[in-house]
């Protein structure tokens, strides 16, 4: 189990914390309400989703069904991911991050599965994921000058999410500003072994 503490025990705590809020969300509010925590910009806002992150949607019976089980593909790819990065004893921040990814990305799929069945309204597999984080730092209207929006009224940021989206988020973005960090190790490898065969 050495190297497997840490990100099984980070997994726990997204997947726990991730789940108290959806399931206190969905049981002590009703569809739609919502509360400030810190001013107009910190609102818990309750919504569900039948897609993606952010709730961007995959329509239809076919394609929510087709999108749990993609769901359950991709959680499964990443797992096996987490667990090759754990024994070939990767970067530890790389291992962290895609622990973070993998919980966040099943935290999404407990819903996805089971929540159509546990709160009645659907069966296994048709379930909706909980939201309910709500940041509108800024709004305002787009310049006219501007093509195609010109005019419009914007929110940033508008998108409505949950602590399993926001897991996954941080994960790639930490991925990408420190990957320099995680895989120079593998470069320094490979620069070694073309000078090796250059010498030979």
């Amino acid at each position: 189990m050495k190297g497997y503490t840490k990100p099984l025990i980070l997994i726990f705590l997204v997947l726990l914390a991730d789940q108290v809020i959806k399931t206190w969300v969905k049981t002590n509010m009703y569809l739609g309400q919502e509360f400030n925590i810190i001013g107009k910009w910190f609102i818990i806002h309750f919504t569900e989703n039948n897609g993606m992150a952010f709730g961007m949607e995959f329509g239809g019976e076919f394609g929510k069904l087709a999108l749990s089980l993609f769901r359950i593909v991709a959680v499964a790819g990443i797992g096996y991911g987490l667990h090759y990065l754990i024994k070939n004893k990767y970067h530890r921040g790389l291992i962290l991050n895609v622990a973070l990814i993998f919980s966040g990305a099943l935290g999404n799929i407990i819903d996805s599965v089971f929540y159509g069945k546990i709160y009645g309204y659907e069966g296994l597999f048709h379930g909706r994921v909980v939201d309910m984080f709500y940041f509108p730092i800024a709004e305002g209207h787009f310049p006219t000058w501007i093509p195609i929006w010109g005019g419009d009224e914007f929110v940033f940021f508008r998108p409505v999410f949950n602590l399993a989206d926001a897991a996954i988020s941080v994960g790639v973005i930490l991925i990408l500003i420190f990957q320099k960090n995680y895989f120079k190790e593998d470069v320094k490898d490979e620069v070694s072994i073309n000078s090796e065969t250059i010498e030979d």
